[in-house]
């Protein structure tokens, strides 16, 4: 008897749960357990050809647009330097004084030289004619009249060597006074009054260095130069001349310089040893910001791609083999995913060169959400989402 009342207790407690559990279910709002019908929305980016001013970061080191060693051409004893260490001289400008006695003495003699020779070349000239009309009435043999006129020769010569002497006492003296061979800023001097300098020593005087304008070397691996060139040939990117293509600079501490540049020619020799050409640029330098040495880096302006497709790179995610790769929204409102290929980074787009074309709508958002072949709802990236009040959006 107690066994029983036991079992009937167990099953109305049975009955009991089930009633609580039914009443529960019909307490549930319509639908909450059935899955979803509505398709995700996706924020997507429509892939439209644009033009684009393709530039590439080179890095590279000033250089002066002149520079010039000041030498002596003469041997002697320095009597003056008459510039100041830094300044900006002239070309034609006296910088140093070689002692010019013995060039001074040199040239008063050979000057004298030709005075002599001068002189004789006179009486020889006036026997030559005379012989000429004596040997017509046979007064003089031939023989004399052959000698006057071979002595005149000879005069006339020794004038003629006399003068190229005094034309070089001339240059030498003239050496003793150096000039600035170029304008532009001059260095320090590595010689100073009293000292012996001579013409083929080793060491210059000092340097002149010209810095407005001034050139910027940069350096570029032949294998983008090789692609630029491919592009250029094939029409995908519009050039410029050397002369026109623009560059702006960036200085050490990475503040833009005020002034471009134009890029001018690019060498026509590999390096071996780092596989890179050297492009050479030059920059107006009113202010002679730019010294000679300088680290910089330059935006080069490669030229203008017409028909550039771009996409965000928040959109390219990367696959398995290591290989581009974006999400699509598929004629059929369906994910569709698709390898691409990629060129570069132009601030947060890639460039792409293949594997998408204009018109195709790109998934940007949901990305961790959705799987291929998934049907989804494409609404603009960036747009207000579903559902949610207009009015409060603005």
């Amino acid at each position: 008897m107690p066994k029983m009342i036991k079992s009937e207790q167990l099953l109305f407690l049975g009955l009991v749960i089930c009633s609580l559990l039914l009443s529960g279910c019909e307490n549930q709002p319509a639908g909450a357990s059935a899955p979803p019908h509505n398709p995700m929305e996706v924020g997507v980016v429509t892939v439209t050809p644009q033009r684009v001013l393709l530039t590439t970061e080179l890095s590279g080191r000033t250089s002066p647009y002149l520079i010039a060693e000041v030498r002596p051409q003469v041997n002697g004893i320095v009597q003056k330097r008459l510039f100041t260490e830094g300044a900006v001289v002239k070309e034609g400008e006296i910088l140093y004084k070689i002692d010019p006695a013995s060039y001074q003495a040199a040239y008063d003699s050979t000057k004298a030289a030709l005075a002599r020779a001068e002189a004789s070349l006179v009486p020889a000239r006036l026997k030559e004619e005379r012989f000429r009309e004596l040997v017509k009435n046979n007064a003089v043999s031939q023989q004399e009249s052959d000698d006057a006129s071979a002595a005149l020769k000879e005069a006339e010569a020794e004038v003629l060597v006399a003068k190229a002497a005094v034309e070089t006492a001339r240059i030498n003296l003239a050496y003793t006074r150096v000039l600035a061979p170029i304008s532009g800023r001059i260095g320090r001097s590595l010689f100073t009054t009293g000292a012996l300098v001579t013409a083929n020593q080793a060491a210059p005087l000092a340097t002149i260095q010209q810095l407005d304008p001034i050139y910027v070397d940069l350096t570029q691996s032949n294998s983008d130069l090789l692609r630029l060139k491919r592009q250029l040939a094939s029409g995908a990117l519009q050039g410029k001349a050397a002369g026109q293509a623009k560059v702006r600079l960036l200085l050490e501490d990475g503040i833009g310089y005020d002034l471009p540049g134009a890029l001018k020619f690019s060498d026509v020799t590999v390096n071996p040893s780092t596989g890179s050409v050297t492009l050479r640029t030059v920059f107006p330098n009113p202010q002679e910001v730019l010294l000679p040495g300088m680290y910089v880096r330059a935006i080069l302006e490669e030229g203008v791609m017409e028909q550039a497709l771009l996409v965000p790179q928040r959109g390219v995610s990367r696959n398995p083999a290591g290989d581009a790769m974006v999400m699509l929204v598929g004629a059929d409102e369906k994910v569709e995913p698709r390898v691409i290929q990629v060129a570069r980074t132009l601030g947060d787009n890639w460039l792409v060169s293949g594997g998408l074309a204009p018109g195709d709508r790109v998934i940007l958002e949901e990305l961790q959400k959705i799987r291929p072949a998934m049907l989804v709802k494409a609404v603009p990236f960036g747009g207000p989402a579903a559902g949610s009040d207009p009015a409060a959006a603005k």
